[in-house]
């Protein structure tokens, strides 16, 4: 590895620190809203610079990598402009997964013709150690990134149960495998015989299996972000073994960034990172809760009964949630916003840092309505004027604005920080049914304040009779 570092021609090793710089301007960008656009192209530059570092650098068959180039990239202009927005957890989760599988190639690649890639040692004429490490890492990592993102995208599109499947013994199989992993590593660094190899690559796809079904759907926040800091590390792993420069920077900030949001999430919901990974919310409270449903008294309103107590109200604050996201109601949101604020009504945003099933989910959406960045508050920043709101208008938000999380210790999301918009004077809650409860699978005693009036039906259709009221 030294020789490759020390062979490597100036102008490559400058393209690779200005890429790198680009990389971290882009974090940096994707920091706000604001200026996330100018992020997104500080990326994109730095990418398109290392690509072509690194073709030029090398002897390849141009006309070869310009043809995957361009069958990828249509694949992906494709995608990105068939996509609805509400299909952009299940999206990242599929790149995520597509990232994993490409390290885990590139490492079977490195191992099948290791003097392709400079890996031999001199000397023994076999893999060298540290490149065994590497390779081992790059390999496990990226295989646990695959088969976890193919697992997160198949919750997150419906295509499976968001419920956590709990197997028995899971957490005894799940660090038994782990272990296994790590020895194996370990063995390989003094044997590259392929029957450790194969199976480091075989138990870090079935554990990364393991690891995701037991989780729920509100922890799939949580579980985006660490697998994008999984597909990090991976990337950086397999750049050790190109020798790649530009791939080791860009995967060590895509992993720790990734691991830093993973922090964050958790922070928000109050539950460590451990208690994510061994297994999510909602399972044996899901069940509990079907057992003790009880029937209580609740109040319904219309979307004319709406429109007159929000055009009569000094100040509205809208919660979005996960429903806002299914029915695509953020342009209507937007257009009713524009109406009260005409009226004379102050409109805010209240955004959960867990509301939806990504990262930033809520922002996205409201962002893509043109919502000014201005009106939209995280929770630290609004919590307190709930009290003093005179309507919270909620919108498929369950879990994050259920007080159980303030009051009971039984509750699975006891500890977790929640909007308080029952301290508002009226609460109108937008939801489909009264039947259905969050991913957490606890009710909300919200819907049954007196000061809360549910408004129960699709969330777009709701929100445009709501708009047609207003008009």
């Amino acid at each position: 590895m030294s020789e490759a570092i020390a062979q490597t021609p100036a102008w490559v090793a400058l393209a690779y620190l200005v890429s790198g710089v680009l990389f971290i301007l882009a974090l940096r960008g994707l920091s706000s809203p604001e200026t996330s656009q100018q992020g997104n192209r500080y990326g994109m530059i730095g990418m398109a610079i290392a690509v072509g570092t690194t073709l030029i650098r090398h002897d390849v068959g141009l006309p070869l990598i310009l043809a995957a180039i361009a069958i990828g990239g249509g694949i992906g202009f494709v995608i990105a402009r068939r996509i609805k927005m509400t299909a952009m957890p299940e999206l990242v989760a599929g790149f995520h997964s597509l990232v994993g599988m490409a390290a885990v190639l590139v490492g079977v690649a490195a191992y099948l013709n290791p003097g392709a890639f400079g890996i031999l040692d001199p000397v023994t004429g076999d893999i060298a150690t540290v490149s065994r490490v590497e390779m081992g890492l790059g390999v496990a990592i990226g295989a646990i990134t695959f088969s976890g993102s193919v697992i997160a995208f198949l919750k997150l599109s419906g295509r499976m149960s968001g419920a956590p499947i709990q197997l028995p013994g899971r957490h005894v199989i799940n660090l038994g495998i782990l272990a296994a992993i790590l020895i194996l590593i370990g063995v390989f660094t003094t044997n590259s015989a392929a029957i450790y190899f194969f199976t480091i690559v075989a138990l870090s796809f079935v554990i990364g299996f393991l690891l995701i079904i037991p989780i729920g759907g509100a922890d799939m926040p949580v579980v985006i972000s660490m697998l994008n800091s999984y597909s990090g590390w991976a990337a950086a792993a397999m750049g050790f073994t190109l020798q790649n420069t530009a791939m080791i920077v860009t995967g060590a900030l895509v992993g720790s960034s990734g691991a830093i949001l993973s922090y964050i999430m958790c922070t928000a919901m109050n539950r460590s990172f451990i208690s994510v990974i061994a297994g999510g919310f909602g399972g044996e409270s899901s069940s509990a809760a079907k057992g003790a449903a009880v029937e209580r008294p609740w109040k319904r309103g219309s979307a004319e009964d709406a429109a007159f107590i929000m055009k009569n109200a000094e100040s509205v604050i809208i919660v979005p949630g996960y429903g806002m996201a299914v029915s695509q109601a953020q342009h209507a949101l937007r257009e009713m916003g524009d109406l009260l604020a005409k009226q004379g009504v102050s409109v805010k945003y209240a955004i959960h840092p867990v509301a939806g099933r990504m990262p930033g989910h809520m922002n996205v959406l409201l962002a893509e309505a043109n919502v000014p960045y201005d009106e939209i508050f995280e929770l630290e920043d609004i919590n307190g004027e709930f009290a003093q709101a005179d309507v919270a208008f909620v919108i498929g938000a369950n879990d994050v604005t259920n007080p159980a999380a303030k009051t009971d210790k039984s509750s699975p999301i006891y500890g977790m920080p929640v909007l308080d918009v029952e301290k508002a004077k009226t609460v109108l809650f937008v939801k489909r049914s009264m039947g259905g409860v969050g991913y957490a699978g606890v009710d909300n005693d919200v819907f049954y304040m007196d000061n809360t009036m549910m408004l129960l039906a699709d969330a777009k259709k709701m929100v445009e009779t709501i708009n047609k009221s207003l008009g």
